[in-house]
């Protein structure tokens, strides 16, 4: 499901315009952004966590010509499912 699809489905589920809904899904990543961006997490509770996971540097190699390359260390974006949304998958 893409973002249009996802925008009218909440705007059928809950009256809105499939604009306001999109404005919604939009001001809602913005701000799981901007709070992982600062570090923290975001946890809806039976829904999941977002958070911020760092990964070490490493040793890796390049598939083309076989030579060894370090990777740096970076940060990402983890999400965990919560309880709820495990049990819908079922």
């Amino acid at each position: 499901m893409r973002k249009p699809e996802l925008a009218a489905a909440i705007a059928e589920q809950t009256g809105l315009s499939k604009e306001k809904a999109s404005e919604v899904i939009t001001a809602f990543t913005d701000q799981v952004s901007a709070a992982t961006a600062r570090g923290d997490d975001v946890t809806l509770i039976g829904f999941g966590t977002f958070n911020v996971r760092t990964r070490g540097a490493r040793t890796g190699r390049n598939p083309q010509t076989g030579a060894t390359i370090e990777i740096p260390a970076s940060k990402t974006v983890g999400f965990k499912a919560g309880k709820s949304l495990k049990d819908s998958i079922k």
